[in-house]
This record gives C-alpha cells, sequence and structure tokens, in this order.
C-alpha cells in the first residue's frame, strides 16, 4: 500500500506539478475522512448545498460538488455496511412510499430513452443524480439518530445559508445588477454560462444568488428561514445570532430576489403560526409587514413584482402560465408514461410547454402514477409530523419540528404556482433533507446503545 501510494503521488506530481499533487491528497484525505465516518460527508455537504449549490466537478462524469458529497457519503455508508458499524436503512411509511416512488421511476426511465428522439441527454445518469438528490431522505435518520448529530447538521446548514446570503447581498446592496454575479460564478465553474447569462440579463434588477434564478433563490429561502429561526430561538450565543441573522437577512433576500410565490407563501407561514399562537410569530408578522413595506418603497423592482401580481393574464409570467396549462393535455398524450431522463420539460424542438406545478410536472415528467405516489410520499409525511402539539410552548425538543414542518408546508404550497421542487437539482437535495428532519424530530429517539458485555 505505501508503494502504491507513493507512485500514484509520484504520477501526480510529474503530471501537474505542485497544485495536482496538493489537489490530490486533500482529495484522498477527504475520501478516507468520509469512509471512516459518513455524517463528515452529509455535513459537508449541508454546508456546500445552500451556498454554492451548481458548483461542478468531473468524476467520470460532470455533476455537481453537492451530489459528488452525497455520492462519497453513500460510499463512506457502504464500507460501514460492510464493517458492520451502521443500522439498517429507516423503514418508516414515509421511506417505503419513496421507495415505491423509485422503483416506478425504471419505466419512464426505459421508455423516455425509446421515444425522446433528436435531442442530447444522458437519460440513465440523469437518473442517478435524481436518486442522490433523493438520498437525504435516507440519509438523515441514517447518519443523525441523536440529537447532538441533528444540532452538528443544522449548525453547518445554517452556516451554508448565511454564507450564500452574504454572498448575494454584498454583490446586491455594492451593485444592485445581477450581471455582477457572472464572473463570480463564472470562477466557481458553474455549467452553462450561456444560459447564466440569459437568466441575469432578463431580471438583472433582482438579486443575484448563486441559485442563478430568481424563483430557485426564493425557494431555497422559503426552507432555510424557518429552519433558521426556529432552530435559533432555543439556542444560545452565536448559534442564536447566526440563526437570527439568516432570518432576517434571508427574508430580505426573499423580497430582493422578486420570488412572488416565495414571498406570498412565507406570509401565508408567518399567518398560520400566528394563528397557532407560535412565540414570536405575531411579532414577526407585525414586524415583518412593516419591514415589507418600507422595502416596497425603497426598493422599486420590488414593487413592479408586487403589483403584476394584479394584472392578471396582463403579466407575462402569469400569461405563459395560463399558456402551460391550456396546453398541458397535449404533453400527457404524447408522454402519457412520461418523458423520462433524458430531457427536462419541454422536449426541444417540440411545440410543447413546461407546466409550473409540482404535482403536474411529476406527472410530466414521470406520468400519471409517479404523480400519485408523490402523494402518497407527501399524505405518509403528514401523517407522522402533524401532530405539532401546543406551538405557543416551544423548547429545545419541538421548535426544529415546528420549523422544518412550516418549511415543508410552505414548500408544498410553493407547488400550486411553481414546479422548482420536483427535479431542481440539489434544491430537491434540501427539499428531502428537510423532510427527514421533520421526520426524526417526529419520531421517538432510538434507544441508547447496549453498553459491551465484560469479558470473562
Amino acid at each position: 500500500m505505501p508503494l502504491l501510494a507513493g507512485l500514484l503521488f509520484g504520477a501526480l506530481f510529474m503530471l501537474g506539478g505542485l497544485p495536482v499533487l496538493v489537489l490530490g491528497l486533500v482529495a484522498v484525505l477527504v475520501l478516507v475522512s468520509v469512509l471512516a465516518k459518513p455524517l463528515r460527508g452529509l455535513l459537508a455537504f449541508c454546508v456546500v448545498a445552500p451556498f454554492i449549490p451548481w458548483t461542478t466537478v468531473t468524476l467520470g462524469i460532470r455533476m455537481t460538488v453537492s451530489e459528488a458529497l452525497l455520492a462519497l457519503t453513500w460510499a463512506g455508508v457502504a464500507w460501514q455496511w460492510l464493517m458492520g458499524r451502521l443500522p439498517p436503512l429507516q423503514r418508516g411509511p414515509t421511506e417505503r412510499a419513496m421507495g415505491w416512488l423509485i422503483l416506478w421511476s425504471l419505466v419512464p426511465l426505459v421508455v423516455g430513452q425509446l421515444t425522446v428522439h433528436g435531442v442530447e441527454g444522458n437519460g440513465p445518469v440523469n437518473w442517478v443524480r435524481w436518486l442522490l438528490n433523493l438520498s437525504t431522505l435516507f440519509l438523515v435518520p441514517l447518519l443523525t439518530p441523536r440529537p447532538e448529530q441533528r444540532r452538528q447538521m443544522m449548525d453547518c446548514l445554517i452556516v451554508g445559508f448565511a454564507a450564500m446570503l452574504a454572498l448575494s447581498l454584498f454583490y446586491f446592496l455594492r451593485t444592485p445588477d445581477a450581471r455582477v454575479m457572472i464572473p463570480v460564478l463564472a470562477s466557481l465553474k458553474y455549467a452553462h454560462p450561456e444560459a447564466i447569462q440569459d437568466i441575469f440579463s432578463a431580471n438583472y434588477t433582482r438579486m443575484a444568488s448563486p441559485w442563478v434564478h430568481p424563483n430557485s433563490t426564493g425557494g431555497a429561502l422559503l426552507l432555510g428561514v424557518p429552519l433558521a429561526f426556529f432552530y435559533g430561538i432555543t439556542q444560545t450565543g452565536w448559534r442564536r445570532a447566526l440563526g437570527m441573522a439568516v432570518t432576517l437577512a434571508g427574508a430580505a433576500g426573499i423580497v430582493f430576489s422578486g420570488s412572488r410565490g416565495a414571498l406570498l407563501c412565507m406570509a401565508a407561514l408567518v399567518v398560520w403560526l400566528a394563528w397557532r399562537r407560535a412565540p414570536g410569530a405575531g411579532r414577526t408578522l407585525l414586524i415583518g409587514g412593516v419591514l415589507a413595506a418600507v422595502m416596497l418603497i425603497a426598493y422599486p423592482p420590488a414593487q413592479e413584482r408586487l403589483l403584476s401580481l394584479f394584472q392578471g393574464s396582463k403579466d407575462a409570467s402569469t400569461s405563459v402560465r395560463f399558456d402551460e396549462y391550456r396546453n398541458f393535455h397535449r404533453a400527457v398524450e404524447r408522454y402519457p408514461l412520461g418523458l423520462g431522463f433524458k430531457v427536462d420539460p419541454p422536449p426541444p424542438g417540440t411545440d410543447l410547454f413546461g407546466i409550473s406545478n409540482l404535482w403536474l410536472n411529476y406527472m410530466y415528467k414521470l406520468g400519471a402514477p409517479a404523480m400519485l405516489l408523490f402523494i402518497a410520499v407527501t399524505v405518509a409525511w403528514w401523517r407522522e409530523v402533524r401532530q405539532l402539539g401546543d406551538l405557543a410552548r416551544m423548547n429545545t425538543d419541538n421548535a426544529l419540528r415546528v420549523g422544518s414542518v412550516g418549511a415543508m408546508l410552505a414548500a408544498l404550497l410553493t407547488g400550486f404556482i411553481d414546479h422548482y421542487f420536483s427535479f431542481t437539482q440539489v434544491l430537491l437535495a434540501l427539499f428531502w433533507l428537510t423532510m427527514a428532519i421533520s421526520l426524526q424530530q417526529s419520531r421517538p429517539l432510538p434507544p441508547p446503545p447496549a453498553p459491551p458485555r465484560p469479558t470473562p
């Protein structure tokens, strides 16, 4: 083994010099560290995914660093299973329903490969990447069975959101032009620079972020803000300060991004929490309303986005959504078993539209059975988490549960007006991660491990 390691690092040094050798050493250290303790891979994902979600790396195939960390984590899990050091996967009602959805996805995967022609795309690779994004639902209960491990995970997640907001707000407040973010994302090796250029040029008055599209930014913050708030209020010291900072900055980010769906759903969540008498929700509703009014007065682009809600079909994006619903039946007729994983809706070279609806997008891409199975997953989840108890009494035992359930409800509510929680890489992983957190907080703690038997 030492001889092989020496040959490997010697070859790296000869081929690429000192920088490549250093990168190789770092990669080996990370690999060994995660194989020894897979939780480290999940913690790294929780920092990287909210901060720089679509930074890419090539490991045989090009994928995001976030997905590569999930793949590495699963490699560590497999190794620990071989060593007999990890329990089997959680098999609750929600996980079983997800298993059926994964099993069905093989059908549109095969059908899409055979029926979608004239487009570039690797269906099997995209399917594997989709599975990696879903896998956070299984990794959280497997790797964070104890409260102290969940606390580590939440610390990393809040740090990731804080870093993303610091970067986004810094550039926005310095130069309120989304196009200044383009060279930053190019240096982070984001794929499809031409698409990034188009998005930031079309919406240059809205806050840019590493999530690129303003609606994706709003969707990510819709998950991050409730988690940060309810985690922070039960902590002390830097954790509390960071949680409150992410809450305030995230709320401002939703307004500055101009994501109408995220803004409306966040407002609906706060109203629901105030109705349930959650501590601080009433004050948050009042303060948030005042701050939102100030931001709307001081920031004209936000005024335009809000007023467009009342323009109906005269608004361009609303008009497109009406066209999508009117033409959706044509897509279902052409692809009754789903479009598959070769390409995302709408397929290029056709006169079909996409669909801005979470559930119908499952039907579009994976067929009607997948939509029903996704509904089954969310119903099974709701049955497990719905007993929230008295929200007026908030403590460390139920605060994160309320925050994660609230974030999921807000995310599902956006599904009626947009589809980004269905198949958007990395954002999808955070969606299922949040669901897993709510399930973990709702289930009883596992019994402590039995002490080792004394040797005679």
